[in-house]
């Protein structure tokens, strides 16, 4: 359908092919814990090793949470932040900062202290649940040494056994846990019986084209009705059983994972890293069903050489997304696999996290080469000369943010005065309205499922004394999909080497911020106006 503008629309009609989703039962997330506290009882809610937690406990959990971010001082609309990987300890606490009232702002756990400290100030977080030490590197340590002045954090609490002595602001999940005993529970329900569907539910930090990250506002009533779309689509049922892979901090893991399964009583089995021996042994001894993620999961569990040593006959159901997804990783996953449902997705944390889908019964070819159309209540535009061309990605619906989290002259650039998004990447619409992405306009890229964004690498690369200019773009990689590519011009009389410079980024951002190639250059190419031409230093990798 032609848009007036020149440009290409596809839409998501009125919701048919997924029924009636446009209005949820649940008016919050609050609401939607305790329904399935009621609904699912002692089924299994979250599996941890050896832990194991129905519904009902899962609710009572989150109640004393609640109650002691309540006690800590928590009042609605203040940020609340989680540093941590994927455990049941972060469900519990985000859940019941949540159910407080409070505005989720979730953390990336590749973050150094001083990345952190950046959205902890920007956010004005009053307070952080923080994992203790994780990957051998001390979270507490790794923010103190940022030596950042917050002063609007009142609280932190370490999600182990210890805190440090100290620091009188910092303690214990069990001494926090504890202190929420004088908040009754009639307080606590009442608390979040005064959340409603326009309050904000979360704040997803994404660095954009400055290198400075934005935070994006969301709503529960978009939460709730994006992942009540996305449950159907991907057909996610009661007694499915859940490896979460994806990082909860990310909305494919936090909302496609804890708040789908929230909705429909399927098992979440949190993972905190990825490594696919752990990823086999979990589906074989779990009986997991449904394991979404990024095509490199995939790709590295079809690969294993121990892969046939494990009973993998549970899965069924796949949901990932990039720009690329090869054809032949889906007809192995439903050839080697027999996995019956094999999806693509694309979404981007401004819309919620959530724009197109495929459809369960589209054929292979469609499910590799688009990320599928546009869901309900949603349309999407591509702003080209001519149908099949490619252009910027446009979207407009329920599922666009409120805005950048105090940031208005952001908004208005990224939010057209008739409410269409603009994404920052480019794609071609077929005549069906599925949506293929070919590039990205902000110069992003994926690195093993995590976003990258050149500006900020950049910005972090600049910092080096001995750094005069620097350009970072995408290259392809065999096992991560895409990593980065650092060109360097080095200052006078400097001596720095390529593996001097990927060794300091290690140090100073998170890993998979950190260029794997540098290549040094006497000059940047330019444009008149002074703009790197990063088409020109594509052409010259490849």
């Amino acid at each position: 359908m032609s848009a007036a503008d020149g440009g290409f629309v596809g839409d998501g009609g009125d919701a048919g092919d997924v029924g009636d989703v446009a209005n949820v039962e649940w008016s919050s997330i609050p609401e939607l814990v305790r329904s399935a506290a009621e609904r699912y009882g002692e089924r299994e809610a979250v599996v941890e090793g050896r832990t194991r937690v129905s519904y009902a406990g899962l609710g009572e959990r989150v109640e004393r949470a609640a109650a002691a971010c309540m006690a800590s001082g928590v009042e609605p609309g203040d940020r609340v932040a989680v540093w941590a990987p994927n455990t049941l300890d972060w469900i519990v606490s985000a859940l019941g900062a949540v159910t407080a009232g409070a505005v989720l702002v979730p953390l990336n756990t590749r973050f150094k202290g001083t990345e952190a400290a950046y959205v902890l100030s920007r956010s004005r977080a009053k307070l952080l649940f923080i994992t203790g030490t994780f990957l051998g590197t001390s979270y507490v340590a790794s923010l103190r040494r940022a030596d950042v002045d917050l002063p609007h954090l009142e609280r932190v609490v370490v999600l182990a056994d210890a805190a440090p002595d100290e620091y009188p602001t910092y303690r214990t999940w069990k001494d926090f846990l504890a202190s929420g005993e004088v908040v009754s529970s009639a307080d606590v329900r009442a608390r979040a019986a005064s959340v409603t569907g326009s309050s904000p539910s979360d704040i997803i930090f994404t660095s954009g084209t400055t290198g400075r990250p934005k935070g994006a506002v969301i709503t529960h009533a978009q939460t709730l009705r994006g992942y009540a779309i996305w449950s159907e689509l991907a057909g996610l049922r009661e007694g499915d059983r859940y490896l979460i892979v994806n990082p909860f901090f990310h909305t494919f893991g936090y909302k496609a994972g804890i708040i789908a399964c929230l909705m429909r009583g399927a098992t979440m089995v949190p993972q905190p890293v990825f490594n696919v021996d752990t990823v086999l042994a979990n589906i074989a001894a779990e009986r997991i069903s449904v394991l979404p993620g990024p095509p490199t999961l995939h790709q590295s569990l079809l690969d294993h050489p121990s892969r046939d040593a494990h009973d993998l006959s549970a899965l069924r159901l796949v949901v990932t997304g990039a720009a690329v997804v090869p054809l032949r990783l889906v007809e192995r996953l439903r050839s080697e696999l027999h996995i019956s449902t094999v999806l693509t997705a694309y979404g981007l944390s401004e819309a919620s996290g959530i724009v197109t889908m495929c459809r369960r019964g589209d054929p292979p070819q469609t499910i590799a080469s688009t990320s599928g159309r546009a869901i309900p209540g949603t349309e999407v535009r591509v702003l080209a000369a001519e149908p099949g061309t490619p252009g910027e990605i446009l979207v407009r619906g329920f599922n666009v943010m409120r805005g950048y989290y105090e940031d208005p002259a952001g908004t208005a650039a990224a939010i057209t005065p008739d409410g269409w998004l603009r994404t920052g990447d480019v794609g071609v619409l077929d005549e069906a309205g599925n949506l293929r992405i070919t590039d990205r306009v902000k110069d992003m890229f994926i690195v093993g499922g995590f976003n990258a964004y050149p500006a900020e690498i950049e910005q972090l690369l600049g910092l080096h004394p001995d750094v005069a200019d620097v350009a970072v773009i995408g290259v392809p990689d065999a096992r991560l999909g895409e990593v980065g590519k650092a060109y360097t011009v080095r200052r006078p009389g400097s001596t720095l080497t390529s593996d001097d410079l990927i060794a300091w980024s290690r140090r100073e951002m998170a890993n998979y911020k950190v260029p794997r190639q540098v290549e040094f250059v006497s000059e940047l190419p330019r444009n008149a106006s002074g703009k790197v031409l990063k088409g020109e230093l594509r052409a010259r990798d490849r």
